[in-house]
């Protein structure tokens, strides 16, 4: 046990504030060693920091440590457990995961996906030009001023939004106003801040009998459930009109809240009706999919911006395998290993979710060779594994050459516990290659099209907030400039769209 715990509250005084958490527990594990236990008010808590505990515990514990605390915030914005990411271990979660894998999975759903993340991304591509072109911002050398979070999250969120319910947000034919669409970001951020933060709730059982501080909850909830609900009566009633048949022979974009009414067919499961899980279930999705990848392809700028030499050496890749004046497609993902290792670099220093998501343990088990107990919470500092320094040499660099070279059959799909930005064993991401296909694309068409340069002298700033990601906290705002002819951006989005 870690000392230094507060009366009451124990170490929770650690999970908020300056420095992130991350970072905190990475330094009490220079002390305390690479697994040791803290308080989190009545609750214990074991904090693991390296590979060799982590590979202990995901396969030969995984059962054990595959179900999920009960935490204020689940039980008030997800469901109560009826979203699958947030569910206990057991049949109920192993039945949503199947039929999640299995969506993102099967031939006609790939087949969907790659169509609308090709329309997003092109679109998107087509949007930043004509806000350069229309821009009377153009300093000397035809560089326009562009806030890169909030291009990245309108990509995003339409991308997704169209994979679950068939709806675009932002831009040419969005079916709600800005204001609303701003107002959909900003709960499922806030829903996400909530996830990652520990409350004196969750820490004080106590107070949950006078619901200490779920007000803000319960807010966000409505907001979501409200506009979830209107997504599944749409294609409930879509169903009826049109009936099963036709829109499984007929529609090429069936949509997961379709498949999801299909699968579950007025059902109840665990004490959940068909539409509790189905809009939990898309829920879950939109935030594993929204946030994670913005954040990414937020910190590989930041990154890239910060190292001239790694920019310019994935541009030189870009015209060399790809060359110019042609979109990017996800069959030539594949030729850009330098790209691909930029991001495996970015995921290493900035994983997502830096803590991953938490767990508890189901039975008194031994791990590293103490014994553990039933009812455990286990939090998993990917940030200090993946910067170990007997892993990786000068950890705290920028250097995605070494995914080529020392450390080139390092994989992120969880079966190298040195790197885990979406985590291992059974309680893995389902949309691993989903986010890496959607990161991937973004990336390499947005750097194929566009120069970019930092606005100032300064460096890019780099401080972290505090959630369930590990998003920016500041905006990022860099210079763009078309490289391509304007009739490259002009003739998109192509028919395909």
């Amino acid at each position: 046990m870690a000392k230094g715990a507060w009366p009451i509250i124990g170490h929770l005084m650690l999970l908020g504030g300056t420095p992130t958490p991350h970072k905190s527990l990475g330094s009490m594990a220079e002390k305390y060693g690479p697994i040791f236990s803290i308080k989190l008010g009545a609750k214990r808590a074991l904090v693991i920091n390296n590979w060799e505990i982590a590979k202990e515990c995901y396969t030969k514990n995984d059962v054990v440590v595959s179900s999920r605390s009960k935490l204020v915030a689940i039980e008030h914005i997800a469901y109560n457990q009826a979203s699958f990411g947030f569910a206990p271990y057991g049949p109920f979660w192993r039945e949503m995961r199947k039929i999640v894998t299995v969506f993102l999975s099967n031939r006609r759903s790939m087949e969907m996906l790659r169509q609308v993340r090709v329309c997003e991304i092109r679109n998107s591509v087509k949007d930043l030009f004509d806000v350069w072109d229309n821009s009377k911002n153009k300093n000397q050398s035809g560089y326009v001023l562009v806030e890169m979070k909030e291009w990245f999250t309108r990509l995003v969120f339409n991308i997704v939004f169209q994979t679950m319910a068939g709806k675009r947000y932002f831009g040419t034919n969005a079916v709600v106003s800005e204001k609303d669409a701003e107002k959909c970001v900003k709960a499922v951020r806030e829903f996400m801040h909530m996830l990652g933060v520990c409350t004196m709730t969750d820490a004080i059982p106590l107070l949950r009998w006078i619901n200490f501080g779920v007000k803000a909850m319960k807010e966000t909830a409505k907001e979501l459930d409200v506009i979830l609900d209107e997504w599944l009566v749409e294609h409930t009633q879509k169903k009826k009109f049109l009936g099963e048949k036709v829109i499984v022979e007929s529609d090429d974009h069936q949509h997961f809240m379709d498949m999801m009414i299909s699968v579950l067919d007025g059902v109840t499961i665990e004490g959940f009706d068909a539409n509790t899980i189905n809009k939990a279930t898309t829920l879950a999705l939109i935030l594993g999919a929204t946030d994670t990848s913005t954040v990414t392809l937020t910190w590989i700028l930041c990154l890239l911006l910060r190292h001239p030499h790694v920019l310019e050496k994935v541009k030189e890749e870009l015209n060399t395998k790809i060359g110019k004046e042609r979109f990017i497609n996800e069959s030539d993902i594949n030729k850009l290993e330098y790209l691909q290792a930029i991001v495996k670099e970015t995921l290493r220093l900035y994983p997502p979710g830096p803590l991953s998501a938490p767990r508890e343990f189901i039975e008194d088990c031994t791990l590293g060779g103490y014994n553990i107990k039933k009812g455990t919470r286990l939090i998993t500092n990917l940030w200090k594994i993946q910067t170990d320094p007997n892993v990786w040499e000068y950890p705290m660099e920028f250097k995605p050459e070494r995914f080529l070279t020392t450390h080139k059959e390092v994989d992120v799909r969880g079966h190298h516990f040195e790197l885990l930005p979406f985590g291992s064993g059974r309680r893995i991401c389902p949309g691993i290659s989903f986010g890496l296909n959607m990161i991937h694309l973004t990336l390499a068409n947005f750097l194929h099209s566009f120069d970019i340069s930092s606005p100032s002298s300064e460096p890019i700033d780099m401080t972290e907030i505090l959630g369930m990601t590990n998003e920016k906290a500041t905006p990022l705002e860099i210079m763009v400039k078309p490289l391509l002819s304007p009739k490259y951006y002009e003739t998109m989005p192509s028919d395909e769209c």
